[in-house]
């Protein structure tokens, strides 16, 4: 799986074994062997491959290549997987808070939907949008 899933995000970057042997500091040789399976790379290496394809290592080299390279559209992500603690808590990647600029207190609205599942929304986002439609309809009244 791992093997498959670095040729999967390689491939997906439009990059050849050369260039990403080359971004890594390895020969190509060696990102064809960890791409059929016949070695892997050491802790170090796959932390940079993580790093390098900004995901986590645990995704890296768990998750299905599907999940790992969906066709999204521009703005839309998949984060990967995250488990709640025996708490209730989950902790969000950090890729996530990067990209939706999310820090320590960050106020986040927490949406269901029994058919679709759970998402968040900033909060000012969400009350932004409903002052919007709330003037809105009184403003057509």
């Amino acid at each position: 799986m791992l093997g498959e899933n670095i040729a999967a995000l390689r491939k997906k970057q439009g990059m050849s074994q050369e260039k990403l042997a080359e971004e890594l500091g390895v020969s190509r040789q060696t990102i064809a062997k960890w791409e059929v399976g016949n070695s892997v790379p050491d802790l170090v290496l796959a932390a940079k491959l993580a790093t390098f394809f900004d995901i986590s290592l645990e995704d890296l080299m768990n998750l299905e290549v599907d999940y790992l390279t969906p066709d999204l559209p521009r703005g839309e992500y998949i984060f990967g997987r995250v488990q709640v603690n025996d708490k209730g808590q989950i902790t969000l990647p950090a890729r996530a808070r990067k990209i939706f600029h999310i820090k320590a207190g960050s106020e986040l609205l927490l949406l269901g939907d029994i058919n679709q599942g759970l998402a968040l929304m900033d909060t000012r986002f969400f009350l932004e949008g409903f002052k919007a439609v709330v003037e809105n309809e009184e403003n057509e009244s």
